[in-house]
């Protein structure tokens, strides 16, 4: 499950590595005028112009390789009789009797939210305990300051 990823989340990857792209040759005009400036040893611009090189093409190469191994879903014709990768959810914490709605999604889709629901890896502790429950079912997260309980009380 964790090569799966939205097709908004596929976009947004695709987005940032043409940012990147577009970076590019301004990063390498930098490396290239503080080459220029002499002695390379004790080039202070040129070393960190390089950084800046090396940082971009690790980024960029990271993003590629990640893309060729993540599977797109389209999250509107999966079922929503169950938990699912795609699944919005509105659960309920037992204890504290707090509302969250969250958003199953991939780890590579685990940025700030602007919807009412926060964007949740199915890979996560909470994510991992409610794949494959049921309105209406309980389940238990595991979790370092002690374990807590859920309810699921929609699914969209």
């Amino acid at each position: 499950m964790a090569n799966y990823i939205t097709k908004e989340g596929m976009l947004r990857l695709k987005n940032k590595m043409q940012q990147l792209i577009a970076e590019r040759p301004s990063i390498i005009k930098q490396v290239v005028t503080a080459r220029e400036m002499g002695d390379l040893s004790e080039n202070a611009e040129y070393h960190a112009a390089r950084e800046r090189q090396r940082n971009l093409e690790n980024d960029y190469n990271r993003l590629k390789g990640r893309i060729e191994k993540l599977q797109v879903l389209d999250i509107s014709k999966i079922a929503k009789n169950a938990v699912r990768f795609g699944a919005k959810v509105t659960v309920e914490e037992l204890t504290t009797g707090k509302i969250k709605k969250l958003f199953l999604v991939g780890v590579d889709e685990i940025y700030e939210t602007k919807g009412d629901y926060e964007r949740t890896s199915v890979l996560s502790p909470i994510g991992k305990a409610m794949i494959g429950k049921k309105v209406g079912n309980d389940y238990t997260v595991k979790a370092p300051v002690g374990d807590k309980y859920f309810k699921i009380l929609e699914i969209i």
